[in-house]
């Protein structure tokens, strides 16, 4: 057996490792962000193990360890992935954010810039998007919503749930910043309603809520238990003109210009009554990225609600009139939409992200009705000529 005066004058004559005797120990010392290099062992189902910083701080990601981020968004060719792309692509550049999703691009789309076949339900794949495109920053659109999650609850389970768990893993072993959108649907009918702040109960009624309050809450376990930087904001009813509406109950508020525009009249599937939290889908991609850009320091909270205005069928309809006034509009209440609307915020309260990290929105009701009305009534027209 050598004895411990040997070793020491082995590393005496040998400069190399003397070298990394130095190294080590100022390791062991100093390890980076200031914290011990003791690590906790972790492991994703279906995968090796590997090593989480037992210092949460140690883990979550900056903006200032990259010039520019490298951006993976899922359920891309839903409602908001496709604006949000076009939006990082001008501020981070064009082959820095990649599109993926499930379903086949339009032309458009796929040559505007990159995108990827991917199933947030196949981890290993998703897993090697990261890797392979260096992905920094995770945007997590991949959803089923709410009406169409009650006529498949074993969908929404799977996608909203175990697609959710997936990208919490990957972002987790790679450092990701990760950012999962939450919603109105994610509060019930006891929590306070007029206005709706960031901290008060949620017991959602829907799987597409319960799943939204499931992905709120993991987040904010791994963040402070792993030092994930996990983001979310709780979006409202988002209102825009170029997609289709998606089956959720707010769609009524994208199909009446298409309506109106198309034949003047529009049937609407709620009350005239039923007032919900609504945003212009701009405001929607600019509050995203703003938020994801925020400094650590600044947010006092992992959640936040934001909002722009809120408006019931029936004023939404007075504000069309002034534009179309041959326009009418009709009710048949779909009971299952009514009752997850009448669960729902009425108003949302976003002082918090207003005072933390300066969220102020551009479009109030009637500037949404007139962008929106001029948006599909110009394309309208080019599709006629054409």
């Amino acid at each position: 057996m050598w004895s411990t005066t040997a070793v020491l004058r082995l590393f005496e004559k040998m400069p190399v490792l003397r070298m990394l005797q130095r190294v080590v120990g100022q390791m062991l010392q100093s390890p980076t962000c200031g914290c011990r290099a003791a690590a906790l062992p972790g492991r994703i189902l279906g995968t090796s193990p590997w090593q989480i910083p037992a210092n949460a701080n140690c883990h979550s990601a900056s903006l200032s360890e990259t010039d520019r981020p490298r951006v993976l968004i899922t359920g891309g060719l839903g409602q908001l992935g496709v604006g949000l792309a076009t939006l990082l692509r001008k501020q981070f550049g064009k082959d820095n954010v990649i599109l993926s999703d499930i379903r086949k691009p339009s032309d458009q789309v796929f040559h505007s810039g990159p995108f990827i076949h991917s199933d947030v339900l196949d981890y290993k794949h998703l897993r090697e998007i990261v890797v392979n495109h260096r992905i920094t920053w995770l945007i997590h659109y991949s959803a089923v919503l709410s009406a169409v999650g009650e006529a498949n609850v074993r969908l929404a389970k799977a996608v909203n749930i175990t697609g959710l768990h997936n990208v919490l893993d990957v972002a987790l072993e790679h450092n990701l910043r990760l950012f999962v959108p939450s919603t109105i649907g994610a509060f019930g009918p006891t929590s306070p309603r007029d206005p709706t702040p960031d901290l008060c109960i949620q017991r959602p009624r829907t799987i597409y809520g319960v799943s939204k309050v499931h992905a709120e809450l993991m987040g904010e376990y791994y963040y402070y238990r792993y030092g994930l930087d996990f983001r979310c904001l709780r979006y409202p009813g988002i209102i825009s003109a170029d997609s289709e509406p998606g089956g959720g109950t707010t769609d009524y508020a994208v199909q009446i210009f298409h309506n109106a525009i198309k034949n003047g009249k529009f049937e609407c599937y709620l009350k005239p009554s039923t007032r919900l939290p609504m945003m212009y889908i701009d405001d929607c991609l600019r509050a995203t990225l703003e938020f994801m850009e925020a400094p650590v320091e600044s947010l006092s909270s992992r959640t936040y609600n934001i909002n722009a205005m809120s408006f019931c069928p029936e004023e939404l309809a007075q504000e069309v009139l002034k534009h179309i006034p041959e326009f009418q509009i009709t009710y048949n209440v779909d009971s299952v939409r009514q009752a997850i609307a009448d669960s729902w915020p009425m108003n949302f309260d976003d002082s918090n992200a207003r005072k933390d990290w300066g969220w102020k929105h551009d479009f109030d009701l009637p500037q949404l009705v007139t962008t929106m009305l001029s948006f599909i009534g110009s394309h309208s027209r080019v599709a006629q000529a054409n």
